[in-house]
């Protein structure tokens, strides 16, 4: 595979700081890597240096893309006659809750599907969970009070808060009921052309039972303890735009390379 990285802003030889890191443990383990400007693909305009090739695949590291965004990432690419390590139909299917969601169900909370301008007490009056976390297709509210509220008035006022913060909402509103989760006990793994992978020690059989179900060549699945000791599914991911967390450049980058 090729990687694809964004550019830092100012300096469009080197990337981001974000991925440095990683993109200089991918040079290092003789993997090919090339840098673009994000700034200018926001403008309508893609340029790769080195340029991608058109004989490997092109997996795409860099910033969180709506499917829309990641439609037009793939269509600069087929226009160079490169072609792309994850399809669009495979990036929306994990990118986006209630596309993996019911086949998943069983491993994670509980969830409600509905549109951002929702009656929300009514829509969840059939409803009395000790918790309510809210969250987009794709993201939850980090600021201020967060996303967990104790009930359904409270949703509303929560989702005008992330129009301010983000801007926009991406597809609609989840509804997930609380669940309890023990401190510092969330680990990511990645899933690579149905391999499971773990920063360290062994895969839990959950993680396995998910890379079984899901139909993509690259992506991240984050799981939790629960307070009474079941590991939980909290997040499915598109691997491109997933950070890392606990996992070194070094092991990511093995993993990368060790692909078929």
């Amino acid at each position: 595979m090729h990687l694809l990285y964004p550019s830092d802003p100012f300096d469009p030889k080197r990337p981001d700081e974000h991925y440095l890191d990683e993109y200089e443990a991918v040079l290092a383990a003789g993997l090919n890597a090339s840098l673009f400007s994000f700034e200018d693909f926001e403008s309508g305009r893609f340029k790769a240096s080195p340029a991608v090739p058109d004989d490997e695949p092109v997996l795409y590291r860099g910033w969180m893309l709506t499917p829309e965004g990641y439609g037009a990432l793939l269509e600069h690419l087929h226009a160079k006659d490169a072609k792309e390590f994850t399809s669009l139909a495979h990036y929306r299917h994990c990118h986006h809750l209630p596309a993996w969601y019911p086949l998943l169900a069983r491993y994670t909370s509980e969830t409600r599907v509905l549109a951002p301008d929702t009656d929300f007490i009514q829509a969840l009056a059939d409803l009395n969970w000790p918790g309510y976390f809210i969250k987009d297709y794709v993201k939850s509210l980090n600021t201020g009070s967060g996303s967990l509220v104790d009930s359904p008035a409270d949703i509303a006022p929560l989702v005008e808060r992330m129009r301010q913060y983000r801007g926009q909402i991406e597809g609609g509103i989840c509804v997930r009921r609380r669940e309890d989760y023990l401190k510092d006990s969330e680990r990511r793994y990645f899933v690579l052309n149905g391999k499971a992978h773990a920063a360290q020690g062994e895969v839990p059989a959950l993680v396995n039972e998910c890379a079984a179900l899901i139909d993509s060549r690259f992506f991240s699945v984050d799981v939790v303890l629960r307070a009474d000791g079941v590991l939980r599914l909290v997040e499915l991911g598109d691997g491109q735009v997933s950070d890392r967390k606990e996992w070194s450049a070094q092991r990511f980058t093995a993993m990368l390379g060790a692909a078929d």
